[in-house]
């Protein structure tokens, strides 16, 4: 069976130019307006950050799937049922005669505070892959095989971002793996990890500094996290599901 990565290098390049663009372009309007938001929202408020990955995304479906696979990416028809809440809102959504294949969701993370985000972004990882797997269980998708479920982090490639990090846990020794790690050798230690207890098909973090505006410059931290490790699962799996149509 064979996939299409859908030139994934260069659109990502182009979708990593176009996140700095976005930011920096909400930014400067919202100034220009004399309503910017503190710190570093004013450029997170506008929304279309990561449209140059869900583009990518839909570019590898197109590419890998039948001209009937339907692909959601309006906000009213991004909605899935939950099971500890009612529904759960995704970033993209792709279905084939009613059946779900695929749900992704999409985030970023720009400084200057990592800390807090760093674990908001873990928690909210998590607990949608434990919801959205006990809802498939439980039917709320209908019947239908597993569908392919990605989570995709850009991080900013900066100073903070790469420095070690110390915790406090008084009572119990922190893993091993996290002594010293910084903030993106965590979410990469994360998304391996989602990905081994099979919380996620793929997730992917990759980094990029913010002189990636001109450059389109990104980088991965590992192959199992990698975003081509990402493309290809996707690929992989909505060609599979192509197969049985």
């Amino acid at each position: 069976m064979s996939i299409d990565l859908a030139n994934y290098e260069n659109v990502a390049a182009e979708a990593t130019k176009t996140f700095w663009r976005t930011r920096l372009s909400a930014k400067e309007n919202q100034q220009a307006t004399g309503k910017a938001d503190q710190g570093e929202r004013s450029s997170v408020t506008a929304g279309k950050n990561m449209d140059g990955f869900l583009n990518l995304m839909i570019d590898v479906v197109k590419a890998n799937g039948l001209p009937s696979f339907q692909i959601h990416m309006k906000r009213k028809v991004l909605t899935l049922p939950g099971y500890f809440r009612p529904t759960k809102l995704w970033d993209l959504l792709i279905t084939h005669n009613d059946q779900l294949i695929a749900a992704i969701e999409l985030k970023s993370h720009v400084g200057p505070s990592f800390g807090n985000n760093f674990n908001n972004r873990c928690e909210e990882a998590i607990g949608t892959a434990h919801d959205f797997a006990t809802a498939y269980r439980e039917g709320a998708f209908g019947d239908c095989t597993s569908p392919f479920t990605g989570w995709l982090i850009l991080l900013e490639d900066a100073e903070r971002s790469r420095l070690a990090v110390k915790d406090k846990a008084p009572h119990y020794p922190v893993f091993s793996e996290y002594q010293g790690a910084s903030y993106a050798e965590r979410y990469n230690i994360m998304c391996r990890k989602l990905i081994q207890e099979k919380l996620y098909t793929a997730a992917s973090v990759i980094t990029s500094p913010r002189t990636a505006i001109d450059t389109g410059e990104y980088a991965e931290l590992s192959n199992l996290t990698g975003l081509k490790t990402f493309v290809t699962e996707l690929a992989a799996h909505v060609a599979k599901e192509r197969a049985k149509s």
